[in-house]
């Protein structure tokens, strides 16, 4: 099998708890000095949006453009503006007592808060999110997190965790799941690793993660692989991206072949979103490269199809003309030209026609032998 080079990921990207905390109290000083100063407070945003984003391969992720916004305290904004000071408060309490709060507790907490509650927690998600944008810092590092699973892990690696209660280091190895899997966790900052694996194979959907698993395919292949579950959480970005840095391997990313499985959930995974440009560092992989299922495998395996919807069609004009990092890419543009062109779409879950062990035996060793040739 021929091994493709990791690609190199930039800096690094988790902040030290000291600076984390540094950061809270330099916006909570600048909004001090301004009152003391007679000036209205500030905060300075980064437009979140794909308009302000740039995609460049050497850092190899969406990068947030110059444009800002300024939150200036205002009758119409003190209310966003209590609640974001707030947020900056809980997250210097919970660091400083190594405590964690999910999102939906984060929303609870602020019941205490009065006339600053949110009214929802869509409002206090978005002031989460303004303070990550405000600090250039995750939220996990902020040690708040989602309720949202984080994918699941077999194969050749394990993984370092602490005991809760003692700090003493915990071995988890994840081919002793038996016929599950690891569970990643919602916070992987800490996690360390172990592994003679040469690659990742981060998995669409969870079926066939388990057909692979139940083939063996990490013994055989010497793997890791990830079921990511749809469109990839934050916390198995993060996993995966921290896993590659730390043992310098490539991610291999095997999706159903549809816009949605190329520009929601490969593209979202290697290099973000234009929303959270601001974070794509912590969660993009750039090491990341697409193995299949393409249009061309249609043809080459002869695979049952289904008919592109509209909202396939419109997925994919809209990436080709707006898309910085497809059109970065003219391998890219020609795999939705051709999509389009041919008119339909194919799942994982096809190659089955040729057997249950097919995918495992025939499909990933062919397309395991010429990685060079994997879509960018």
């Amino acid at each position: 099998m021929a091994r493709k080079k990791a690609t190199r990921a930039g800096r690094k990207t988790t902040r030290p708890k000291s600076e984390v905390l540094e950061r809270i109290a330099a916006e909570a000083d600048n909004v001090y000095r301004r009152v003391r100063g007679r000036k209205k407070p500030q905060m300075k945003l980064p437009v979140r949006s794909l308009s302000n984003v740039r995609y460049s391969p050497r850092p190899g992720h969406f990068q947030i453009g110059s444009k800002n916004k300024t939150r200036t305290l205002t009758v119409n904004t003190v209310k966003t503006f209590a609640q974001s000071l707030k947020m900056l408060a809980m997250s210097k309490d919970l660091l400083g007592t190594g405590r964690h709060s999910t999102k939906r507790e984060a929303y609870y907490q602020a019941y205490n808060w009065g006339a600053a509650a949110f009214g929802g927690q869509d409002e206090s998600d978005a002031v989460m999110d303004d303070v990550e944008a405000l600090l250039s810092v995750n939220r996990e590092q902020l040690h708040f997190r989602a309720d949202e699973h984080g994918g699941e892990v077999a194969g050749k690696l394990i993984v370092v965790d602490r005991d809760r209660r003692t700090g003493k280091p915990i071995d988890i190895d994840c081919t002793q799941f038996g016929s599950g899997a690891y569970s990643v966790p919602t916070v992987v900052e800490e996690l360390k690793f172990k592994t003679d694996a040469t690659f990742v194979l981060a998995v669409e959907t969870k079926g066939m993660f388990e057909r692979l698993v139940e083939e063996d395919f990490f013994d055989t292949h010497a793997c890791i692989l990830v079921s990511m579950g749809g469109v990839p959480s934050r916390a198995c970005r993060r996993f995966i991206r921290r896993l590659a840095d730390a043992k310098k391997m490539p991610v291999y990313v095997f999706t159903d072949g549809d816009p949605y499985g190329y520009l929601n959930i490969y593209r979202t995974l290697k290099v973000g979103s234009g929303n959270a440009a601001h974070l794509n560092e912590f969660f993009c992989v750039p090491q990341a490269h697409f193995l299949g299922v393409t249009p061309g495998d249609i043809e080459a395996y002869e695979l049952p199809t289904h008919p592109l919807k509209d909202v396939d069609i419109k997925r994919a004009r809209d990436a080709l003309s707006n898309d910085p990092f497809i059109r970065h890419y003219k391998a890219w543009q020609k795999a939705l030209e051709t999509m389009l062109a041919m008119g339909v779409r194919v799942e994982q879950q096809a190659l089955a026609k040729h057997g249950l062990e097919y995918v495992a035996g025939t499909y990933l060793p062919e397309k395991l032998s010429a990685a060079e040739k994997f879509l960018p």
